[in-house]
C-alpha cells in the first residue's frame, strides 16, 4: 500500500465517521497531491522525509497550521499499522512538531460586525432569502452562542428548542455532544430561520464550503483585516466570560478543559477598567 493509497482509504472508512468529515477530506487530498513521497510504499516513508515535508510547510503556513496536518498525518500511519497493518513504525512520532505559538485572540469590533451583516442583506426579523442572508444570520448567531460554524450551519429544526432556550449539539468537534443556552437575541434569531420548517430539516442550506468563501470575499471588499469567521467564537466566548463563571462557560463551549479558556477572558484595558469603577 502506498502512502496515497493510504490517504484515500482513511478518507472513505475513517473521515467519513468524524464531525471534522470535511476539513480532514480536504487536508488529506491536499497531501495526496503535494507530498513528494506521496507514491512510495507507506512502510518505507522515513522521518527525515516527514521533517523535510514539515520543514517546508512551516515556509507557507503557521505552525499550528503544520501541528494539525502532522496530527492527521500521524492517524493515518497508526491505523496503517495497528489496523491494516501495512507498517511497522509510525515515522510522524519521531518529528518534533512545531510549537503552537502564541493562541490567536482576534476580537470582532462592533463596527465589523455592523458593515458585515449590512453587507450581506441583514434585516432583523425578516426571514433569510439569499445565502449571504443566511450567513449573516450564522454570523451572528456565532457571536450569541460561541458555536462553531460547521455546528451551526449542521443545525436540524429538532436540535433547536426555542421554548427552553437551549440547542442540543448531538455530534460536536470533539465528538460529545452538548446543550447550548440561548441568549434571548439568539432565541430570536433561530425563531425568524425556522418559520415553518420541521423536523429533520436543515435550519441552514448555507454549507461550509460556501460559506467560508463568502465571508472572505465580503470581508475584503469591507477591508476587514486578518478577520476569520471561527473569530466569532473568540468574540462570543470573550462576551460570555463577562457572564458566567470559567466551569459554566467549558459546559456552553464544550472545552474539555477549563484551563484552555482563561485565553477567552481576554477583556480590552478600557472594559477592565470600566469594572473598576
Amino acid at each position: 500500500m502506498t502512502l496515497s493509497d493510504a490517504l484515500r482509504r482513511y478518507k472513505c472508512d475513517v473521515s467519513t465517521t468524524k464531525a471534522g468529515q470535511r476539513w480532514e477530506e480536504l487536508r488529506l487530498d491536499k497531501m495526496d497531491n503535494e507530498l513528494k513521497f506521496v507514491g512510495e510504499l507507506i512502510g518505507n516513508i522515513t522521518a527525515d522525509q516527514i521533517a523535510e515535508w514539515r520543514d517546508l510547510r512551516l515556509k507557507k503556513v503557521s505552525s499550528p497550521s503544520v501541528r494539525r496536518d502532522m496530527t492527521l498525518l500521524s492517524s493515518v500511519f497508526e491505523i496503517a499499522k495497528r489496523e491494516w497493518k501495512c507498517c511497522t513504525v509510525n515515522p510522524v512520532r519521531d518529528v518534533k512538531r512545531p510549537s503552537n505559538g502564541r493562541p490567536r485572540d482576534r476580537r470582532v469590533s462592533a463596527y465589523e460586525e455592523s458593515a458585515l451583516i449590512n453587507r450581506l442583506g441583514f434585516i432583523e426579523g425578516v426571514a433569510p432569502v439569499t445565502l449571504q442572508q443566511e450567513l449573516a444570520y450564522a454570523f451572528l448567531l456565532a457571536l450569541e452562542t460561541a458555536m462553531r460554524q460547521g455546528e451551526i450551519l449542521g443545525l436540524k429544526v429538532k436540535d433547536v428548542h426555542i421554548k427552553d432556550r437551549y440547542v442540543r449539539l448531538e455530534m460536536t468537534k470533539n465528538g460529545d455532544s452538548r446543550n447550548v443556552p440561548l441568549t434571548r437575541r439568539a432565541g430570536a434569531l433561530l425563531e425568524v430561520l425556522i418559520g415553518n420548517l420541521t423536523g429533520d430539516s436543515l435550519v441552514f442550506r448555507l454549507r461550509s464550503a460556501s460559506a467560508d468563501a463568502m465571508f472572505r470575499k465580503i470581508r475584503d471588499e469591507l477591508h476587514i483585516v486578518d478577520l476569520h469567521f471561527h473569530d466569532t467564537r473568540h468574540e462570543a466566548t470573550t462576551r460570555l466570560a463577562r457572564k458566567v463563571d470559567v466551569l459554566d462557560l467549558a459546559r456552553i463551549t464544550g472545552h474539555k478543559d477549563p484551563r484552555s479558556l482563561m485565553v477567552y477572558y481576554n477583556a480590552t484595558a478600557a472594559e477592565m477598567a470600566a469594572r473598576l469603577d
